[in-house]
């Protein structure tokens, strides 16, 4: 595992033994089995972005506590630089630029999303809307078993309930997504 997923399972685990909330009952709220939490906050296996800000809500943080270890400021506005977002790799060929973290009690969740090919769409799933706009490539997005192809330009606007995924059809395809949870 990477340091930063590292870093974030240590974040979560002491800020969870902190507020004295049993691990048990943090699972249950996400939605995941009692093992496959054990393995995020020990830094065994990845933790999905739905997860990560289900689990914030539940501690009382912002995500970006988790993911930064720094509270967001701003209340009125904020300002992110082209190239200056908080990037969280969440696993190999996949990674998230955040564009609002230093906003606090956001609404939405706008980031920077880079994909790289795969074999499979990794098929996950949280609350809200989602929408998604293809900046760079193409990429294939599939929803509840049905593939869409999106080009640069194209966008797609969908209940990320259902189980979702996308994956780059080019060398590298770049999108804009915007949760709603």
């Amino acid at each position: 595992m990477n340091e930063q997923v590292k870093q974030i399972a240590a974040r979560i685990r002491e800020l969870r033994e902190i507020l004295d909330i049993p691990q048990d009952e943090v699972a249950k709220k996400v939605g995941v089995s009692l093992g496959e939490y054990q393995k995020y906050e020990q830094a065994e296996d990845d933790i999905p972005i739905g997860v990560l800000y289900g689990v914030a809500a539940e501690l009382g943080v912002d995500p970006t506590e988790l993911l930064t270890g720094e509270a967001p400021r701003m209340d009125e506005y904020t300002i992110v630089r082209g190239g200056n977002g908080v990037s969280v790799e969440r696993y190999p060929g996949y990674a998230f630029t955040s564009l609002a973290y230093n906003y606090k009690k956001r609404d939405m969740e706008p980031m920077i999303v880079t994909i790289s090919p795969n074999d499979e769409a990794e098929l996950v799933t949280h609350s809200g809307q989602e929408f998604n706009y293809v900046l760079e490539g193409t990429i294939k997005v599939v929803i509840r078993g049905r593939e869409f192809i999106l080009n640069a330009g194209d966008s797609i606007y969908f209940n990320p309930g259902l189980p979702h995924g996308q994956r780059a059809v080019t060398d590298v395809a770049k999108f804009l997504t915007i949760i709603n949870e």
